[in-house]
């Protein structure tokens, strides 16, 4: 848009164009807001970070959340966390599990399946030990106990990444992002890598993203070292919690290890501006229309 530049211009009938207002202002207005504000998000991380839409939750409605989706990715967002979005328009799909999935799991005893299948040779793994013998080798690197993790958030890793070895990213701030969520994560992506598939990476959803995400990328480096695994060092590093554009910039100016970043409140609602001021104007009709458009009025009150 441009100033002074009109965004659409109708012509017609002037009956049949003022009945299109309501429908063309609905149509654009939130559309151009909502990709405009995706733009600027864009505009602030630079082209090389993925950005995710987390926004369905705080939408207004689903209507509004699917709308959100579709007009997020056209402004720039790589994926959405709306699995209906990702039917309908062809959006990537992206997401992690719930901070409900890991508390539902107390102790490794909750665990009913502890195998995987190796993703080559297709033989089964004892899994649930092979986690635990990874979380034992990573107490010297990491600094901690294995005694120290929770067991529960261990089991729930273990669980999810059975279920998707092949798209295994793990939310790891349910208790303790250092002393619990990263060595849990780090022994069960260990135990994949063994059995042959590759870890995504980690989500952070609280907390000072900016120093957990540097604690995090270096436990990583260190760990890549340790077991010989180049491309640990380069695991994915997700972020969300309530992100805004202000955010954003303030990461930057810290400095951070972030891959990625999950937005959504600010992002559908657009918090900045909630609503875009689009209006729909006569501005000329010709001399005879607007003669007959009086004369029919009068008549009418006649």
């Amino acid at each position: 848009m441009f100033p002074r530049i009109p965004l659409m211009r109708i012509e017609g009938p002037v009956f049949k164009t003022q009945l299109l207002e309501t429908t063309l202002l609905t149509l654009v207005n939130y559309a151009s807001l909502v990709a405009t504000n995706a733009a600027r998000f864009r505009a602030a991380t630079g082209p090389s970070k993925t950005l995710l839409e987390f926004g369905l939750r705080r939408a207004q409605g689903p209507d509004g959340g699917l709308s959100a989706s579709k007009y997020c990715y056209l402004g720039g967002f790589d994926g959405t966390s709306n699995v209906l979005a990702g039917k309908l328009y062809g959006i990537p799909i992206k997401g992690t599990h719930a901070h409900a999935y890991v508390s539902s799991y107390e102790c490794i005893n909750d665990l009913t399946e502890r195998e995987l299948c190796d993703h080559l040779s297709g033989e089964r793994r004892p899994f649930v030990d092979l986690c635990l013998q990874y979380l034992k080798k990573l107490g010297p690197i990491l600094k901690i106990l294995p005694d120290e993790t929770n067991k529960g958030e261990l089991a729930a890793f273990i669980s999810y990444a059975i279920a998707f070895p092949t798209n295994f990213l793990a939310l790891v701030d349910t208790y303790d992002v250092l002393k619990s969520g990263l060595p849990n994560f780090l022994a069960v992506a260990l135990g994949l890598h063994e059995c042959n598939y590759l870890p995504v990476g980690l989500r952070l959803d609280s907390g000072d993203l900016a120093y957990l995400s540097l604690e995090v990328r270096a436990k990583f480096i260190e760990t890549a070292k340790k077991f010989d695994i180049d491309y640990f060092k380069d695991l994915t590093i997700v972020a969300s919690n309530d992100i805004n554009e202000d955010t954003l910039v303030s990461l930057e100016q810290q400095g951070h290890a972030i891959d990625s970043f999950g937005i959504g409140t600010h992002l559908v609602t657009c918090q900045k501006q909630p609503a875009l001021g689009c209006v729909y104007k006569l501005v000329e009709v010709k001399k005879r229309i607007w003669e007959f458009f009086f004369l029919f009025v009068i008549n009418l009150i006649i």
